[in-house]
């Protein structure tokens, strides 16, 4: 069998002995992974024979990747799996963190999604080819099951017969095609995974089968299938605070104001202490199919790839948020360097306590159909037609109460406060409340809203692309010519559903204050009501911030809330609501679905299609190769929002176009200075288009009507000029140490413009309870580019009355495209295993590397995702039965996120105003709103036992030390802790 697609990305010569044996090795370290076929053994390439490579173990593993590395044209790292179904750690995104330059971001402490030299615009591939996630970059990696694979590339410098669209690199996962089996294959995995804070047990099942015939005159068939099921429960403890900016006062009681060392006379006061704790349940089904024929002749071969999985899951949280309060200093009160204030009392907080659910079905596939043929020895044509789907919908539920102070029915309500008192030291703020009773006493909750919505996304690509490949053009030093075309159409849309029973345009929000009875007075339900009493329970989960502590008491850790498992119930608590309000002017009439109204504002529908065309050279020069060439792309547009609603119910649209095109120019040099020694030089240019909710004018608010976001189909894509120099140097037995710079010009940057929109909605449906976040019209009904807060003078009171004279709008977050900035950096990695000690020493290894990243964006603040360093490590020992790993990560603060809604007016130069939009305009500050993510180290721990050649043993410890997160604002404030479970995993693994 001719294996043209493996050994596609070795397209530099093989012309010289040291390129012969490197690619063999390489070829063959793959080939054989599925069996364990033979012990290291070096022969003369001189005879054409190489050196072959078992990939066993965590040093084969490592040894395998490095030759991949060695033997590419490309800047590209990789993992490769122990053995199939194995890689080095149970998610993708976790194992490609152990890669010079790569970081991930979590969710529930499981890797998601990674940034690749500190750029998170990525694309995620699937053995070359593109795939549909919820947004552009493709598939989660989370979501792919890692047992599926058997190499992972991450590559940082294109060539122009890659798909277009990565900005930091191109991530690549590799499955095992059938003919590639020298042997059957049946590989299964059992696993159990129990994470610390949910004090549950997960099953992770994988099993993998495969083989192929020899059919005589019909050619050869392969076929192999793998099947993967995860059922996980997960929970994250988060505490947050607003931080806000206050002139100076007097601490100490002594008639003078004190000098907090805050910016501009002002100090730091935390204030809307929110506890919250959210469980997740995700259920996983994956299956891949994979089928591959040539004939005798085998200048030919077919296959047929299928790959979907099916997400189930849910969310369930509690919160409780305290809101309001005057700052009232204490005898132990004082200002720390960052000029923030401790221990001091909220005179005149309410709290509100919060159940919500969400619950999101998701279905993903990735279909393919190809084909090679062989046209002579040199000449190679392939095509490829691919279908990726996403389709996924999500259900979200909130049943809110609030602190109303027990009556009869009457038209004067009075809300129940009491006073906060904050405690600072080790772990997360103390705080306690004057009225014991503040979270639990029925005699002060009621209800007082219900929300339900869905939101439905659907995302469709089809491709087709044909490349050729000519090996031998008659000129010695061009080994290669390629060329080919790609064409995609792209489907996407996005639709909203609301519950609103009242007249078909209102939500139950403040339902308790709105709701009348017969006598035209309000009657809130409180929560011992007969109809509610027995949905209610009291929260105080055990393990609640056992990572980052807790300083002495802290009364919002313990609450009254409705149950969220009752939540996830929709139809159920429902019933419940209609039944409470029966009677009222809120009565509900009909069932769920008949009181659920579209929101045709937040509709979207999205066309692109895309035309590609390449032409690629590989150049042999003995010492020195190339691959140069240049691939253009043109790109139509199509976004289309509702303009109106026909007598009918249909939409009618209102589209927006944009075309633009693109050539993208690449060179990839590497210069052979010894046999061990290679240095690479490359220069690409690389865009990325905007992603599909910033492609959309849709507007999409918040169920509070206090914020939204707006997107524009005439944003241009990002576009990157980037240029790579590095050094390789291999030595012994698989080691390496390797230094490389990297520098990208960013072009055509999105930002982020706000605005405060007036709609009418907000006069009757507006949330004020976080005033400090509605913003100020000047003219009542008239929408404007400035976004104003009410002053700490002004408060609820000022907010409220400005409300109902139209006068508070909708704080809208616009993209628009921006100026230019930069990204430049070094990487180190060192990799040895030291074989040349005596005896038991001999089994240690190490694998280490480290980047340096400087960026800027054009309103001066870096990047956002990049620390400027990040350190990986691995030490491992193992033999012919144990393998012993410990790995740690690394990355110091970075910027997470601006405009950040609890910190939105803390910067630099402490106005407490927020202006980032308009350096022309004062008290502009582009650092406003700042959110970091504080530095932070994680230590995974893995080990596995070889029980005899069919059965392993293995565990592993994710995040072993229970490290927690801390995020803090551009004045170094802390006020967000975040930390999830401790993930242990013991399991078998069979292999026959």
């Amino acid at each position: 069998m001719k294996l043209n697609k493996i050994s596609a990305m070795f397209s530099a010569t093989k012309n010289k002995s040291t390129n012969i044996t490197i690619f063999g090795a390489t070829l063959t370290a793959l080939l054989s992974m599925p069996t364990f076929a033979a012990d290291a053994e070096t022969q003369n390439a001189e005879t054409d024979e190489i050196e072959v490579i078992a990939v066993k173990g965590i040093f084969g593993s490592l040894k395998a990747a490095n030759l991949l590395k060695r033997a590419d044209d490309r800047i590209v790292d990789a993992i490769v799996a122990e053995d199939i179904g194995k890689l080095p750690d149970n998610n993708i995104a976790e194992a490609l963190q152990r890669i010079t330059g790569v970081s991930i971001g979590t969710d529930f402490g499981v890797g998601e999604s990674v940034t690749i030299r500190g750029v998170s615009e990525n694309l995620i591939l699937l053995n070359g080819r593109s795939t549909a996630g919820a947004g552009r970059g493709g598939i989660g990696l989370d979501d792919f099951p890692s047992s599926f694979l058997k190499t992972v590339e991450v590559i940082k410098s294109p060539t122009p017969d890659m798909i277009e669209g990565a900005l930091g690199g191109t991530v690549n996962m590799q499955t095992i095609r059938p003919l590639e089996l020298s042997e059957p294959l049946v590989a299964i995995t059992l696993d159990g995974e129990y994470s610390d804070k949910t004090e549950n047990t997960a099953p992770n099942f994988s099993a993998g089968i495969g083989n192929n015939w020899d059919l005589g005159d019909a050619g050869t068939f392969g076929a192999s299938a793998n099947l993967a099921y995860l059922d996980r429960e997960l929970r994250r403890d988060e505490y947050f605070n607003k931080v806000d900016l206050l002139d100076n006062i007097d601490i100490n009681g002594d008639g003078v104001v004190d000098d907090s060392g805050g910016p501009n006379g002002k100090y730091l006061r935390r204030t809307q202490s929110t506890l919250e704790q959210k469980t997740e349940e995700r259920e996983r089904t994956a299956y891949g199919i994979s089928l591959q024929w040539e004939p005798v002749s085998a200048e030919a071969n077919i296959y047929l790839d299928l790959n979907a999985t099916k997400l189930d899951g849910g969310q369930s949280a509690y919160s409780i948020l305290d809101v309001g309060g005057s700052s009232v200093a204490r005898s132990d009160s004082y200002y720390d360097a960052n000029g923030q204030l401790h221990n001091y009392d909220l005179d005149g907080v309410l709290v509100i306590p919060k159940t919500w659910s969400d619950f999101t079905t998701s279905d993903t596939t990735s279909h393919a159909l190809g084909g090679e043929w062989f046209i002579t020895d040199n000449i190679e044509l392939s095509a490829e037609y691919s279908i990726s789907k996403s389709k996924e919908k999500q259900t979200a539920n909130e049943f809110n109460l609030r602190p109303i102070e027990r009556t009869d029915p009457t038209l004067d309500l009075v809300t129940h406060t009491s006073t906060g008192s904050s405690f600072t030291g080790s772990g997360i703020p103390g705080y306690t409340y004057a009225d014991s009773g503040m979270l639990t006493n029925p005699d002060n909750l009621v209800f007082r809203e219900f929300f339900h919505k869905t939101l439905e996304t659907d995302n469709e690509e089809q491709a087709l692309r044909f490349d050729f490949k000519i090996s031998d053009i008659g000129v010695d030093w061009v080994s290669a010519v390629k060329a080919g075309v790609r064409f995609t159409d792209r489907d996407y849309s996005a639709n909203r559903y609301d519950l609103k029973p009242i007249n078909g345009n209102t939500t139950l929000k403040d339902s308790y204050k709105k709701a009348t009875n017969a006598d035209g007075l309000y009657s809130p339900i409180w929560i011992d009501n007969p109809v509610l009493a027995d949905s209610m329970k009291i929260v105080n989960m055990s393990n609640s911030f056992d990572q980052t502590g807790v300083n002495g008491q802290n009364d919002l850790m313990t609450y009254n809330v409705y149950d969220a498992d009752l939540l996830q119930n929709t139809e159920a608590t429902y019933a419940l609501v209609q039944q409470m309000l029966q009677g009222t002017s809120y009565a509900m009439n009909g069932s769920l679905a008949d009181n659920m109204v579209e929101d045709n504002g937040a509709y979207k529908e999205i066309n692109e299609k895309t035309s590609a065309i390449y032409a690629q050279f590989h150049l042999d020069f003995d010492d020195l190769t190339a691959a140069f060439g240049g691939r253009y792309i043109q790109t139509e547009l199509e976004s289309s929002v509702v303009a109106s609603v026909d007598a009918n119910g249909n939409k009618i649209l209102d589209t927006g176009e944009n075309d633009y095109s693109d050539f993208l120019p690449s060179l990839n040099v590497t210069y052979t200075l010894t046999d061990e020694t290679l240095m690479r030089f490359a220069a690409a240019k690389v865009m990325r288009r905007a992603d599909f909710d910033e492609l959309s004018p849709a507007l999409s608010i918040d169920n509070s009507l206090v914020t939204g976001t707006q997107g524009s189909y005439q944003l241009e894509p990002y576009r990157v000029t980037q240029y790579d120099l590095s050094v390789e140097h291999y030595f012994g037995d698989g080691g390496i140490v390797s230094a490389a710079l990297f520098y990208k010009d960013v072009n055509s940057f999105t930002q982020t413009d706000s605005s405060c929109l007036a709609d009418p909605s907000t006069v009757d449906g507006q949330n004020t309870t976080e005033w400090g976040n509605v913003c100020l019209l000047d003219t009542a009904g008239q929408s404007q580019g400035d976004v104003n807060f009410a002053t700490e003078a002004q408060g609820l009171a000022y907010v409220d009355s400005e409300k109902a004279a139209g006068r508070t709008g909708i704080v809208v977050d616009t993209d628009v495209n921006g100026g230019s900035g930069e990204v430049k950096g070094v990487e180190l990695a060192y990799q040895q295993q030291f074989t040349f000690l005596p005896g038991f020493w001999s089994g240690f290894g190490i694998n280490a590397n480290y980047t340096y990243a400087d960026s800027e964006q054009p309103d001066g603040n870096p990047l956002l995702n990049i620390s400027e360093n990040t350190a990986n490590g691995q030490v491992y020992w193992e033999n012919d039965d144990l393998q012993f790993r410990l790995a740690y990560n690394w990355r110091d603060r970075y910027l997470y996120s601006q405009a950040e809604k609890r910190v939105q007016t803390v910067g630099a130069l402490g106005y407490n105003v927020f202006n980032q939009n308009d350096p022309s305009a004062d008290n502009f500050d582009a650092t406003v709103g700042n959110n970091y993510r504080e530095a932070r180290g994680q230590f995974d721990f893995s080990a596995s036992w070889d029980i005899n050649e069919h059965f392993t043993v293995v565990g592993n410890v994710v995040n072993l030390t229970g490290e927690p997160i801390e995020y803090t604002t551009e004045l170094d404030s802390v006020w967000k802790y975040s930390e999830s479970d401790r993930r242990y995993t013991v399991g078998v693994r069979a292999r026959f």
